[in-house]
């Protein structure tokens, strides 16, 4: 296998670059592709290749791909509350390089299987309980709409036989470990994250407002599954929405008060910000993940395991 991660530098390309090696003795060539050059103390093998690259331009696309690569993670993005405050650059980063890594795949070797990273912004509106892989998409943000127009486009591609690709959808990962980031969803990992770390952290929404969530290593799981699975396990639109499960920022907070005292909840601020809250509030609060889970795809016990694996890792 010859693989390329874009976005690879990256809190979630580097665990990808790790489970890969971990588990995938066949391959060959990792090209770890981005903006700024891999920690090197993640270059531990002489198969990884770190590479500055601006996917938003042909030239640099067709120096990353070529007609040896078997698999394209696509995991750049601009993030969600971002995209939306610059739309230019969203729509440059999220829709334009998409598509010219699926055209530079067509062009030299139809069979690379593209693992495209969206996200479940692309739905909104009046949403059903609990949704399914036949609900609609409806976004309510640049983000979603970017990421929407992109799966039909990954749609597309493989329909015509131009390149062998999937969507997968991924639930909001927490707990991330290091800094915050732009995403609207940020807070998720910020309220546990930050209080084990004696700094603060806001709650911009209600602590009751349900959440579709997933711990990072099964998001990373289920990935590499997308990037081996029969595509014609996928009936019509070749979109996954990967499992995950219901928690709160009540439940969250629960977690830790249970297993630490209340100096660390004294942390936690409770400041709404309606920007954060409309597009939160926007996306799937449940996910009917039965063809999901039958197909080989995996998900968490509970919020407590995401919590308890998150805390071991941090010692």
């Amino acid at each position: 296998m010859n693989i390329v991660i874009t976005g690879g530098a990256g809190f979630l390309g580097t665990e990808l670059l790790k489970a890969l090696l971990a588990n995938s003795p066949t391959i060959n060539s990792i090209k770890i592709v981005d903006k700024v050059l891999l920690n090197d103390t993640l270059l531990t093998d002489t198969k990884i290749q770190s590479i500055i690259a601006d996917i938003t331009v042909e030239e640099d696309v067709s120096k990353i791909i070529d007609k040896d690569t078997t698999h394209v993670f696509h995991l750049a993005a601009i993030v969600s509350s971002h995209a939306e405050e610059d739309f230019e650059l969203g729509m440059l980063v999220n829709l334009k390089a998409t598509q010219l890594l699926l055209d530079r795949c067509r062009e030299v070797n139809t069979s690379i299987r593209f693992v495209f990273s969206s996200s479940l912004a692309v739905f909104g509106g009046k949403l059903p309980e609990k949704i399914d892989y036949m609900t609609a998409m409806q976004p309510s943000s640049s983000y979603g709409t970017q990421k929407a127009i992109c799966e039909l486009l990954v749609n597309d591609y493989t329909r015509k036989g131009f390149v062998d690709a999937v969507s997968i959808r991924l639930p909001t990962i927490c707990i991330r470990p290091g800094a915050p980031n732009k995403a609207a969803s940020s807070f998720v990992s910020g309220i546990i994250r930050e209080p084990l770390k004696h700094e603060k952290s806001n709650c911009p929404v209600d602590i009751h407002l349900p959440l579709w969530v997933s711990s990072p290593n099964t998001v990373i799981k289920n990935m590499i599954h997308a990037s081996q699975i029969d595509t014609r396990l996928l009936e019509g639109f070749k979109t996954i929405n990967l499992p995950g499960l219901q928690t709160s920022p009540k439940e969250m907070i629960a977690c830790l008060a249970g297993a630490y005292d209340d100096s660390y909840l004294d942390l936690i601020s409770y400041e709404r910000d309606e920007k954060i809250e409309k597009i939160v509030s926007s996306w799937p609060k449940s996910i009917n993940n039965e063809k999901e889970l039958s197909i080989g795809f995996v998900k968490d016990q509970s919020f407590h395991s995401i919590f308890t694996e998150f805390v071991e890792s941090i010692k």
